[in-house]
C-alpha cells in the first residue's frame, strides 16, 4: 500500500487524482518513492526485477544508484534541486545498468518521485535482465522498437550472409574461369589478366615460356592417362620452384608460362630456369613405367620494352624458346633483339 499512500497522503485535496499501487506500477513500472532523507520507500515491479528481486526499501537512493550526470549531484539535496532535470544514473551492482531519470518533489514534504527509463542502453538492459513487454508500461513503444530493431538486424544479417555467399560464388566462378582443370594452374586467360595488371601498375616483371620436350612420345607410347599424370607432376614442380606471388599458367597442351612480378633480372631467371630443367630431367613414373621428358625455356623481362606490350613480350619469349629447342633442348635462352634464330626448329 506504500504507493497508494504516496499520492493519497501527499496530495489530500479531492481535486487531485488518487492512484492505487497497481495503477502507478502500470504507468511507471520503474518508479521510486524517496523519503525527504533520500531513503527508498517503494519501487516499481520492473525495478525490483532489475535488482534481482531484492527489496531495496529502507536503503538510501544514492547507495543503490550512482548519478553520473550532473556530476555535482551527490546528495539528496542535490537531487531535489535538480527536480525536473534529466539525470543519468547507473546501478551500483552488476551489471551496472544505465538509466535516464527524472525526479519530481511531492507535496507536503513527502519526498520525491523518481521515474526511470533505459534510454539508448535499452537493448543491453533487455538482454541482461531478460525483460519482456510485460516489464514496460503499455504505452511504452520500447519493446515494439526493439522488435523492429531485431527484425531489421535479422534481415540485415541475412542480406549480409546472402551477399557474402554471392560474392564467394562469384569469386569461385571467376577463379574457375581462370583455372586449368587438369593441373589446377592458371590458364591462358589468367596469364593475360596478370600480365595486363602488371603493365598497368608499372611493376617490372620477368616471364618464362616452358615447353616440354618428348611429351608426344609419352602420350604415343604410354597413353593419354600417362601424359595427364606427367602434366600434373610438372605442374607441382613449377609451383615448387616459384614464389607465392608468382603465376604459373598452362597455356597449351604441354606449354606453360611463368610470370615473376618484381623479378626482371635475366640472371636470376636463368638460375630458376636451371633448377626447373634439372628437376624435370628426372623421370616420372606412371603405373611402374618411367615417363621421360625435359624442358626447353625461353625467358624475357619487361624492362627491355618501353612500354611493355603483352603480345610482343610473349612472342619474343617464344622466339627464345625456339632458340632453346634448336640448341639441343633441355636448356634456357634469354631473349635479346640480336637473337639469331634458324628457319627450322626440331619437333617435339
Amino acid at each position: 500500500m506504500a504507493a497508494q499512500h504516496l499520492l493519497r497522503d501527499a496530495i489530500p485535496d479531492d481535486n487531485f487524482i488518487r492512484l492505487a499501487p497497481e495503477a502507478l506500477e502500470c504507468l511507471m513500472p520503474m518508479f521510486l518513492w524517496l523519503s525527504p532523507s533520500g531513503h527508498i520507500r517503494a519501487v516499481g515491479a520492473t525495478l525490483r526485477k532489475l535488482l534481482g528481486g531484492a527489496d531495496p526499501t529502507g536503503l538510501r537512493f544514492l547507495e543503490v544508484f550512482h548519478i553520473r550526470r550532473p556530476r555535482h549531484a551527490s546528495t539528496m539535496d542535490d537531487v531535489m534541486r535538480l527536480a525536473g532535470t534529466r539525470l543519468h544514473l547507473q546501478l551500483r551492482i552488476r551489471p551496472q545498468t544505465g538509466f535516464r531519470g527524472i525526479a519530481v518533489p511531492l507535496a507536503d514534504g513527502q519526498g520525491a518521485l523518481v521515474n526511470l527509463s533505459f534510454g539508448i542502453e535499452v537493448a543491453e538492459a533487455v538482454r541482461a535482465h531478460d525483460l519482456t513487454d510485460a516489464d514496460f508500461a503499455p504505452t511504452d513503444l520500447t519493446v515494439e522498437m526493439l522488435y523492429l530493431a531485431e527484425a531489421k538486424s535479422a534481415v540485415m544479417t541475412e542480406l549480409h550472409d546472402l551477399n557474402r555467399r554471392l560474392q564467394l560464388a562469384k569469386s569461385e566462378a571467376e577463379e574457375q574461369a581462370l583455372t586449368d582443370t587438369l593441373t589446377g594452374l592458371g590458364n591462358r586467360r589468367k596469364m593475360d589478366t596478370v600480365i595486363d595488371r602488371l603493365i598497368l601498375s608499372g611493376v617490372a616483371f620477368g616471364l618464362m615460356h616452358v615447353d616440354l620436350d618428348f611429351f608426344k612420345q609419352v602420350n604415343d607410347t604410354l597413353g593419354h592417362a600417362a601424359g595427364d599424370h606427367v602434366l600434373q607432376c610438372v605442374s607441382r614442380v613449377l609451383r615448387a620452384e616459384t614464389r607465392t606471388g608468382d603465376t604459373v599458367a598452362r597455356v597449351g597442351g604441354d606449354e606453360f608460362v611463368l610470370i615473376f612480378p618484381g623479378l626482371a633480372q635475366t640472371e636470376r631467371l636463368a638460375t630458376i630456369a636451371e633448377r626447373i630443367i634439372q628437376t624435370l630431367a628426372q623421370p616420372f613414373y606412371f603405373e611402374g613405367k618411367a615417363c621421360r621428358v625435359s624442358a626447353s625455356i625461353g625467358m624475357n623481362v619487361s624492362t627491355q620494352y618501353d612500354p611493355p606490350q603483352p603480345d610482343r613480350m610473349l612472342s619474343d619469349a617464344d622466339r627464345a624458346l625456339y632458340a632453346s629447342k634448336y640448341g639441343g633442348r633441355s636448356r634456357a635462352t634469354a631473349y635479346s633483339p640480336d637473337l639469331d634464330l634458324p628457319d627450322i626448329v626440331p619437333a617435339g
